[in-house]
């Protein structure tokens, strides 16, 4: 199984199959815009931007569920990230990340990369999740790693395997 069988919303309500990002080494990230860790959003951007050439995307799923640090409409999400941090990686609309009430996709991710002894439990914003080409997830980190930390991890993961040319 790989994340490529969800569907997410987009943070302007379309619908989108993760299948989308199929040859695609990712980032998948559920952040808040209230957050300690909110200044994390610049050092996502800077990923994006230097690797999506390379066949690589951070995306962002805000997720309201820790201290309630995403309280807004998807319209303002987005222009607070526009405004505040210039993102232009892909922003999906608000999630659930635990409980029941979990999007498929962090169901998933939370079985096949546990945290800490083992728990499925989301801790708090910006848990980060690295998934190849393929769609399976290879590692997970906690809040408090800093984007620019799992930069070797990324280069390791693109260099393991090189996008495929498009077809012609």
């Amino acid at each position: 199984m790989s994340i490529h069988k969800f569907e997410a919303q987009s943070i302007d309500g379309r619908t989108v199959p993760l299948s989308t990002y199929r040859g695609q080494v990712l980032l998948i990230v559920n952040v808040a815009s209230r957050c300690g860790f909110t200044p994390q959003y610049a050092g996502l951007q800077s990923l994006h931007e230097k690797f999506r050439d390379q066949g690589f995307a951070v995306l962002g799923f805000p997720c309201n569920q820790f201290g309630a640090q995403e309280p807004g409409s998807a319209a303002e999400i987005q222009s607070f990230c526009d405004t505040s941090f210039r993102i232009n990686f892909p922003l999906f609309a608000k999630i659930d990340v635990n409980s029941p009430s979990a999007h498929p996709l962090y169901q998933f991710l939370t079985r096949a990369k546990p945290g800490f002894l083992g728990s499925r439990r989301i801790k708090w914003n910006f848990t980060k999740f690295l998934v190849d080409r393929s769609g399976l997830p290879i590692k997970r980190y906690g809040p408090s790693a800093k984007p620019e930390s799992i930069e070797p991890d990324i280069r390791r993961l693109i260099a393991a395997s090189p996008p495929e040319p498009p077809s012609t």
